[in-house]
C-alpha cells in the first residue's frame, strides 16, 4: 500500500492495474474491447455506412458552390442557379438526415454495449471470493464499474465512428484540394510541417496523464465511499475537518491530474487554429493573385477556403481523439483488469446435488490463510446432525474463519470441510447455499421493506410464511408497531432500526430458509438484556432440530452446547462440554472467569493515556 497525502491510504483497489508508462494503444486490449461491438455489427456498419455518407453530402457542398458561382452567378443564369441552389438545399438535408439517424443508431448501440458491459462486470463481481472484497475497496469497484466503462463505451461507439468519418473526410478534402488546384492544395499543406512538430511533442507529454487521471478518480470514489460508510465514527470523534482536509487534498490531486490531462489536449488547438488562419491567409494572398491573373476562378478560390475548414476540422477532431484513446485504453485496462481477476470459489464440473441434507458437518485436519501467516492449524471436529457445537476464544483465535469455510466463502489451504460425508468442494452451490443460513453480529439489511428482506431467505415465500417466520423469531411484535407494519421501509445501513431489531428480522430470513445447518455468529452480542432475551428464545425454536455453529461471545450463552471448542491461535486447545471444560481448570476455565469474577477480585487497571 502507498500513502496519500492527508493520510489516506491508497491498497490495491486505488491502483490495481500497473502503470506501463508510454502504452498508449494496446492492440490486445483493442481486440477484446471491439469484441463488444460485434453482436450488433449490422447496426455499427449501418451507422458506418451512415457516417461516411454524412461525410460525402458534407464535401459536396462547397464544390456546389463552385459550380454556382462560376456557371451561374457570373454568367447571370438565373434559372441554372435556382437549380444549384435547390441542389445544395437536398445536398445538406441529406447530410443533416444521415447525421441524426447515425446519432440515434449509435446511442442505441452505445446503450446496449454499456449494458452489457456492466451486466457482465456485476456478474462476476457476484462470484468472486470474498477475499477480492477484503483487498480491493469498494469505492475503486464502484468507480470501474461507472467511470471506466463510460469512458470505453465512448470510444467503442461515437469515438471510432468519429475516427472513420473524419479520415475519410481528410482524405476525400485533400483529394478534392488537388484535383480542383494543386498549387492552392500545396500552399495549404506548406503549414502541416509545424502541427506535426506539436502533435508529436503532445503524444510524447500525454503518455501517462490520462492514466493517470483514471487512477485519481478511483481514489476519489473509494475515499468518499469509505467517508460515507464510517460517518457516525467521523462524527463522534469530531473529525468531519480532518475528513475534509484529507478529501480534499485527494480531491485536490485529482483536479491537477485532469486540469494537466486538459492543458495537454487543449494546448494542440490553439496550434491546429493557427495553422488553419495561417493556411487560409495564404490562400486568399496567392489564391487572389491566381484569380487575377485569371489561372482559377472565383468559385475554385471561395471552395478552397471552405475545404480549408474541412481539412482542418478532421485534423483537429483527430488529435482529440488520441486524448479519448488514452483514456478509453487506461479505462479498458482497468475494465479488463476487473473480469480477469480468477473465480477461485468455483463448483465442480459435474457438482453433487443432494436430495435431502441430515446436517452432518466434519472439520478434517483444516488449516487456511488469508495471506502468509496461518489463521487455522489443523482444525478437526464432528457435529453429528441436530448437534450444538460452540466456539469460543479470544478476539483472533480462528472463530469467523471456521464459520466462513463452512459457509464456503473459503475453501481450505489443506484438509476438508464435509457436510453428510461430502467434500464441500464437491457439492452444488444450490445444495450448499441452500441447507446452511447465518445469523451475524451486524448483519445487512437491504433497501426495500421488512417484509422483502424476510423473504430474501426465500424468494418464493407467501406473505403468511413471511409472517410466520417472523412469529417465530419473535419479530412481529416490534414490525407489527411500526408505521406501515411488514411494509415498512428499510432506510439505507437500516438507519431507522435498532440493532435488536435488525438481529430479529434476520433470525425471522434464516427461519424462513429453513436450513439444516445454522451458523450463528456472536449474534446476541451488543443488544440489550431485554432483546437479548427475545433473541435468544427465537434462536431456542430456530436450532431445534438443526445442526448449529456457535461462536459464542458470551459463555452464558452456550451452557447447553453439545461440544465446545476452544480456539488459540488458529488451533483447538481444548473441547469438551461447559460442565467438563470448567471442572479442568483449563483455558476454558480462565475465560469463564475473565468473564464472570467480582470486580473486587480483578487486578486494578492501569489507566490508559493519549
Amino acid at each position: 500500500m502507498m500513502d496519500l497525502p492527508g493520510g489516506w491510504r491508497s491498497g490495491p483497489g486505488l491502483r490495481d492495474v500497473e502503470d506501463i508508462r508510454g502504452a498508449a494503444y494496446n492492440p490486445k486490449i483493442a481486440r477484446r474491447a471491439l469484441s463488444y461491438v460485434a453482436p450488433y455489427k449490422k447496426l455499427a456498419i449501418l451507422a458506418l455506412l451512415l457516417t461516411f455518407l454524412g461525410a460525402g453530402l458534407n464535401m459536396l457542398g462547397p464544390y456546389l458552390v463552385k459550380i454556382a458561382i462560376d456557371s451561374y452567378i457570373t454568367k447571370g443564369d438565373f434559372q441554372g442557379l435556382t437549380v444549384i441552389v435547390a441542389a445544395t438545399l437536398v445536398v445538406y438535408v441529406a447530410y443533416f438526415w444521415a447525421t441524426s439517424r447515425q446519432t440515434l443508431i449509435i446511442s442505441d448501440v452505445g446503450q446496449k454495449i454499456l449494458r452489457t458491459m456492466r451486466s457482465q462486470m456485476f456478474e462476476h463481481l457476484q462470484r468472486m471470493p470474498l477475499r477480492y472484497y477484503d483487498e480491493h475497496a469498494t469505492g475503486a469497484i464502484v468507480s470501474r464499474l461507472i467511470n471506466d466503462v463510460s469512458v470505453m463505451n465512448d470510444l467503442l461507439t461515437n469515438g471510432l465512428l468519429v475516427l472513420f468519418g473524419d479520415a475519410f473526410t481528410l482524405v476525400g478534402t485533400i483529394v478534392i484540394m488537388l484535383v480542383m488546384s494543386p498549387r492552392l492544395a500545396l500552399t495549404t499543406f506548406a503549414v502541416l510541417p509545424v502541427m506535426v512538430v506539436a502533435i508529436l511533442i503532445f503524444t510524447h507529454r500525454a503518455k501517462t496523464a490520462f492514466r493517470i487521471t483514471r487512477e485519481k478518480i478511483g481514489a476519489v470514489a473509494a475515499g468518499f465511499q469509505e467517508t460515507i460508510d464510517g460517518m457516525k465514527v467521523v462524527q463522534a470523534f469530531v473529525r468531519e475537518q480532518t475528513s475534509q482536509s484529507e478529501f480534499n487534498q485527494i480531491n485536490e490531486e485529482n483536479r491537477v491530474a485532469n486540469i494537466h490531462s486538459n492543458t495537454l489536449s487543449s494546448g494542440l488547438m490553439p496550434v491546429v487554429e493557427f495553422d488553419n488562419a495561417l493556411a487560409t491567409i495564404a490562400v486568399i494572398a496567392y489564391g487572389g493573385t491566381l484569380v487575377l491573373s485569371g489561372q482559377v476562378t472565383v468559385g475554385i478560390l471561395v471552395a478552397f477556403l471552405a475545404y480549408i475548414t474541412r481539412f482542418f476540422g478532421p485534423i483537429r477532431t483527430l488529435s482529440q481523439f488520441y486524448n479519448q484513446l488514452q483514456s478509453a485504453t487506461a479505462g479498458a485496462e482497468k475494465v479488463f483488469d476487473l473480469l480477469d481477476q480468477p473465480v477461485t470459489l468455483v463448483e465442480a464440473e459435474n457438482p453433487l446435488s443432494l436430495a435431502s441434507v441430515r446436517g452432518d458437518v466434519e472439520f478434517r485436519d483444516v488449516s487456511f490463510s488469508y495471506g502468509r501467516e496461518p489463521v487455522l492449524r489443523d482444525v478437526s471436529f464432528h457435529a453429528a446432525p441436530g448437534q450444538m457445537v460452540a466456539m469460543v476464544g479470544h478476539t483472533g483465535a480462528g472463530k469467523t474463519t471456521v464459520a466462513s469455510l463452512l459457509s464456503r466463502f473459503y475453501d481450505p489451504v489443506e484438509g476438508a470441510v464435509l457436510l453428510d460425508g461430502h467434500d464441500l468442494r464437491e457439492l452444488s452451490f444450490e445444495t450448499l447455499r441452500g441447507n446452511i443460513a447465518l445469523v451475524l453480529q451486524d448483519n445487512f439489511l437491504f433497501a426495500g421493506s421488512i417484509r422483502e428482506n424476510i423473504r430474501y431467505g426465500k424468494p418464493t415465500a407467501t406473505d403468511e410464511e413471511v409472517e410466520k417466520a417472523a412469529r417465530a423469531a419473535n419479530a412481529e411484535e416490534f414490525i407489527l408497531r411500526q408505521p406501515l407494519g411488514y411494509d415498512t421501509p428499510v432506510m439505507e445501513r437500516a438507519a431507522n432500526l435498532s440493532l435488536g431489531q435488525r438481529q430479529l428480522i434476520a433470525i425471522a430470513r434464516a427461519a424462513l430458509a429453513d436450513p439444516r445447518v445454522l451458523i450463528l455468529d456472536e449474534a446476541t452480542s451488543n443488544i440489550d438484556s431485554r432483546t437479548e432475551l427475545l433473541v435468544q428464545k427465537a434462536l431456542q425454536k430456530l436450532l431445534a432440530g438443526r445442526t448449529s455453529l456457535v461462536i459464542a461471545h458470551r459463555l452464558s450463552t452456550i451452557r447447553s452446547a453439545d461440544l465446545v471448542l476452544v480456539l488459540d491461535k488458529g488451533q483447538i486447545v481444548e473441547r469438551g462440554r461447559h460442565e467438563e471444560l470448567l471442572s479442568r481448570g483449563g483455558f476454558y476455565y480462565q475465560l469463564h472467569q475473565q468473564q464472570f469474577a467480582e470486580p473486587a477480585a480483578l487486578p486494578e487497571a492501569e489507566p490508559i493515556s493519549a
